[in-house]
């Protein structure tokens, strides 16, 4: 029972990223509908099944949770699930908690992330414009995320800034973006948008800026030097010479990076997707709800699971349409 999760193709599957909830106070046009209809509470999974969820894969050899959502911290009481998981961190048997935000709920909750073991938090922030921001977001204000932020590294958490790439929208904020990360010792890491979600083909082409050419703007102002470094996801990095600061690069499009995947994604309600861009998932929230006093079943349907991980996705931007797309909103998945 405490053998590791090994896929079909050899990888371990050491990371875990699990979405609490799909609710979110923004509305990202690449990543959700403006209306948007949000799953009835008896189909999420509650806190204490969540717990219950988490720490079967963590005894299954889990040693990375990432908590994701829609925006995990406007989840009610979310807090207590953090602090129930800080019992994996004090034995050794979970090495990292954090999470994925928007950042706009962080100046209430970074000392309670702190001192339930997040030494780590993602902040999604695709530009620094307030106007800009109000756009894309379409409910979000910027302030609130930048304090967010000061309170956040003010509690002692380190903090890496998510941009998506997005052409025509923030090409022209990439220095004052990266001088800003480097100025409060915040490293950046760059997405290529992903075809999640029907929000309309034409647009997802023309958002999408590849990363090649993110990386060829920073080559005509600094001497970029690749990196061995890996996190533990998906980012490949560089280092800018003139700053020091570590730049990482997620490209699912240009260059996916599917041959090193140790992860696995859970949504709230329990569902199991092995792989980002398939449709393929597993329904664990039945497997744990019909059996309340053993976790054997849950961890049969859990290795089954794994069994079908697949070798890769197809998203696909080269031939001008969206080869890959799918069909639910990656708000849906956990981000």
């Amino acid at each position: 029972m405490t053998a590791p999760l090994i896929d079909p193709f050899a990888r371990a599957i050491t990371y875990l990223r699990v979405s609490v909830t799909d609710r979110c106070d923004f509305r990202c046009v690449y990543c959700m509908s403006e209306d948007m209809t949000f799953l009835p509470k008896k189909e999420l999974l509650t806190l204490e099944e969540l717990d219950r969820m988490c720490s079967t894969f963590i005894g299954m050899g889990v040693r990375k949770l990432r908590i994701t959502g829609g925006e995990p911290l406007v989840r009610r009481d979310i807090m207590t699930f953090f602090q129930a998981m800080t019992r994996h961190l004090d034995t050794g048997a979970l090495q990292e908690l954090t999470l994925t935000t928007n950042g706009s709920q962080l100046e209430r909750f970074a000392d309670a992330l702190y001192a339930a073991g997040v030494r780590r938090v993602n902040v999604s922030l695709d530009t620094l414009n307030d106007d800009k921001f109000a756009a894309i977001t379409r409910w979000g204000r910027l302030p609130q995320v930048l304090r967010g932020v000061d309170a956040a590294q003010k509690a002692g958490l380190r903090i890496k800034i998510n941009a998506v790439a997005l052409k025509g929208f923030n090409e022209d904020e990439l220095p004052k973006i990266t001088e800003w990360c480097a100025e409060r010792d915040m490293d950046l890491t760059w997405i290529e948008v992903m075809p999640m979600g029907d929000i309309g083909n034409e647009n997802r082409l023309g958002q999408y800026w590849s990363l090649d050419d993110v990386r060829a703007t920073y080559e005509q102002g600094y001497t970029v030097t690749d990196l061995a470094e890996r996190s533990g996801g998906p980012a490949r990095y560089v280092q800018l010479e003139e700053t020091g600061q570590k730049i990482g690069f997620i490209t699912p499009l240009s260059h996916n990076f599917c041959e090193s995947c140790n992860r696995v994604r859970m949504t709230c309600t329990g569902e199991l997707f092995m792989c980002l861009g398939q449709e393929d998932n597993a329904s664990l929230r039945d497997v744990l709800r019909a059996n309340p006093d053993t976790e054997e079943p849950l961890r049969d349907a859990i290795r089954a699971a794994i069994e079908r991980k697949p070798k890769g996705h197809d998203f696909d931007y080269s031939r001008q349409r969206l080869d890959g797309q799918m069909s639910r909103h990656m708000s849906h998945t956990g981000g």
